[in-house]
């Protein structure tokens, strides 16, 4: 039996944190838990802000900050679950970009931090304290993270583009109202 080392403990750490807020920041999302506003009113709030239809913009982020965060939490099919979370929160980071980098002002600060640590488990790995490790690398194989990564930065960029897209198009609609 192999031990553990500083780095598999730095991992499982790294891991609890950030799925665990990510698992949290979901299930507010999914099911209105811990305060959140549950999958209508985040459904309401992603056409406010471009994401359409709303509601299941709503349940593919919440699907994605939930189950990508158990998912890393448990160290089970990291490369798809550090994938699902990083795009997650890339979609997060373009709402909150035009706000600036720092959380204060409302910007993109928390949500880069939790994708590019998601991003970045997904590259590491879970280390030994894992289910992945426990099952044999069956979910967390060499060639899967730069299939999960290159899948979902793909979708990401495509909804993101929509997303902006629309945002454009309702600009130009309400600056064309102002001058018919």
């Amino acid at each position: 039996m192999t031990s553990c080392t500083r780095r598999d403990v730095g991992l499982l750490l790294l891991r609890l944190g950030t799925g665990g807020v990510l698992a949290a920041h979901g299930a507010q999302k999914l099911f209105g838990w811990f305060g959140g506003p549950g999958l209508t009113g985040t459904g309401q709030f992603m056409e406010s802000v471009g994401y359409a239809p709303g509601k299941a913009s709503a349940a593919a982020s919440g699907l994605a900050e939930a189950g990508g965060g158990a998912l890393l939490a448990l160290g089970l099919a990291t490369p798809a679950a550090g994938a699902a979370a990083a795009g997650a929160m890339a979609g997060a980071s373009a709402v909150h970009a035009p706000n600036g980098f720092f959380n204060q002002d409302g910007g993109y600060e928390h949500a880069a931090q939790l994708g590019l640590t998601a991003a970045g488990l997904a590259v590491t790995g879970p280390g030994r304290i894992s289910l992945d490790h426990f099952l044999g690398h069956t979910v967390d194989r060499g060639w899967m993270v730069p299939v999960a990564l290159a899948g979902t930065a793909a979708a990401t960029l495509a909804v993101i583009g929509m997303r902006n897209a629309r945002l454009r198009r309702e600009q130009e609609g309400e600056q064309g109202e102002l001058f018919s």
